[in-house]
């Protein structure tokens, strides 16, 4: 049997190894720009981490931009939190779901207005990070082209940190992206037959 102090001794001489990797990897990320980080997949939980992430670009003082796509309501949750922080830019430039609305031409011309408006944030300096929360769906139908995404991207501010949500994210976005992570379901209340519930779901 091992002695406590044999175990104590093995223990730190882990954690001194392990401290060692750490700090070789951070002091070998010398480099800082705006990071473009794609949140996909079909679980749930990608436009929370994008909140979350304003939340804390907030706490340091930073100035934040919202373009939610496809989402029509105003009623949720974190846009009754964020509107009351100084320091962000908040647009809600969809019209609901496009099952609800069944209008394409509508949709269409909806969510190229949207663009537009997020074009103006992507090249506004002032904003530090700017989240285009579901923006993947317009590329997924058709409505935005990825060059034209990509060019937008790749013109930004050069400090500027970009956010962009939804399910199925091209290829090519995730290829120029810093950081991508994609979210899939374990389990969902909703697949149980629970209704979207208040503070979890919106």
């Amino acid at each position: 049997m091992n002695t406590e102090a044999e175990q104590a001794q093995r223990h730190r001489s882990r954690m001194q190894r392990q401290k060692a990797v750490v700090d070789a990897a951070i002091a070998r990320a010398d480099k800082s720009k705006g990071l473009l980080v794609i949140l996909t997949g079909n679980g749930k939980g990608k436009s929370s981490s994008a909140f979350g992430m304003a939340a804390r670009a907030l706490g340091h003082g930073m100035r934040v931009g919202v373009a939610q796509f496809i989402k029509g309501r105003s009623d949720t949750g974190e846009e009754a939190f964020f509107r009351q922080q100084k320091d962000i830019i908040w647009h809600v430039l969809g019209e609901g779901f496009t099952w609800d609305t069944q209008d394409l031409a509508r949709d269409k011309e909806t969510a190229r207005k949207g663009w537009a408006i997020a074009q103006t944030m992507l090249r506004n300096e002032s904003i530090n990070l700017l989240i285009l929360d579901e923006l993947t769906y317009l590329l997924k139908f058709g409505w935005l082209e990825i060059d034209e995404l990509l060019a937008e991207l790749q013109n930004r501010p050069a400090m500027q940190h970009v956010i962009i949500t939804g399910r199925a994210a091209p290829e090519a976005l995730c290829a120029v992206a810093d950081t991508v992570t994609e979210m899939r379901d374990i389990k969902h209340a909703f697949q149980a037959g629970i209704q979207a519930q208040t503070g979890i779901d919106y």
